[in-house]
């Protein structure tokens, strides 16, 4: 048996008693006691994270000066900028300012950090050193770097980055509840695409499931048919998904071979990234590549973008 929950996020948690849906072979059913769904292969949970609790974000951008309308924006939160990053092309445009960063992670008295360097879609590296000064300062921090959104532009993938940090802990929140409520059972979060990720992925990037009960409960509806509520509809569409995971990266290639080895590693890594969203190894597989060049940056960029799914393990 395959259980899927539909999750209101509201008001902390605190709104309607959670949809529990039973998917086996002669269908959905519901409602399902709790003491049985104790006992489901798996749980499947979907849940809009619209509207939940976000708790306050040290964002770290990684740049050079900008007009004061343009700074980094944490609310709420705190924010700076240090010096470092990097141009489209991988040059380096300034050495990391690894103290600024120290006494920065130091100080803010937060738990969870948002990194956003310039020109990290192609090259991450001070993204990375950034991450590892605030491990050594804040042992239990929870950091989001924006190189693993992959889009091109720094504030959009900023804000993506801030929008996650201030969403992991209700993450560890709702996926500790989880646990707390269906010990045992593996679970598994229902993406905005309609895929599902691991409690674990979803701990780490939240973001990924920003709108899972929606997607869900299109799923949902489209094999049950009207007449059905939204929980009951949402809860059964994530317990059919399967485990996804998308990797966005901006390339450099100079020529067909350099470019199909750049390739090679986003789908490499596209396929690592579905194994940790939950995937059985031997079942992960690439579902899409798209590559498109940049043509308004220097020559031999790209924007990739590789899906990679897989079946659940088995329960």
């Amino acid at each position: 048996m395959i259980l899927g929950v539909a999750l209101d996020t509201a008001a902390g948690g605190q709104g309607p008693a959670p949809v529990l849906v039973a998917a086996g072979e002669s269908g959905p059913i519901w409602p399902v006691p709790r003491a049985v769904a104790r006992t489901a292969a798996r749980v499947c949970v979907a849940l809009d994270l619209t509207g939940a609790p976000v708790a306050p974000v040290a964002a770290i951008r990684v740049g050079g000066p900008c007009p004061e309308a343009l700074r980094p924006v944490a609310d709420p939160g705190v924010a700076t900028i240090v010096r470092g990053g990097h141009g489209l092309t991988g040059r380096r445009l300034a050495p990391l300012d690894t103290e600024a960063v120290r006494r920065f992670a130091a100080g803010c008295g937060l738990l969870d950090f948002a990194v956003t360097a310039t020109g990290s879609p192609v090259l991450p590296e001070h993204e990375l050193e950034v991450a590892a000064i605030i491990m050594a300062e804040v042992p239990q921090a929870r950091i989001t770097l924006s190189y693993e959104f992959g889009h091109p532009g720094l504030r959009e993938r900023e804000a993506e980055a801030v929008r996650n940090a201030a969403l992991s802990a209700e993450a560890a929140r709702i996926a500790d509840d989880v646990a707390r409520e269906l010990p045992g059972v593996p679970a598994y979060f229902a993406r905005t695409d309609g895929g599902l990720v691991s409690a674990s992925y979803f701990r780490r990037f939240p973001l990924a499931c920003d709108l899972g009960a929606t997607a869900s409960r299109e799923r949902g509806r489209a094999e049950l048919g009207p007449g059905v509520s939204d929980g009951v509809a949402a809860a059964y569409g994530a317990a059919l998904g399967r485990p996804v995971a998308l990797v966005e990266r901006i390339v450099q290639a100079r020529g067909r071979a350099e470019l199909e080895r750049v390739l090679q590693d986003a789908r490499d890594e596209a396929l690592t990234r579905v194994v940790s969203a939950g995937a059985a190894p031997g079942s992960a597989e690439i579902a899409e590549t798209t590559v498109n060049p940049l043509s308004y940056l220097p020559d031999g960029l790209y924007r990739v973008r590789v899906t990679a799914d897989g079946r659940l393990w088995p329960g």
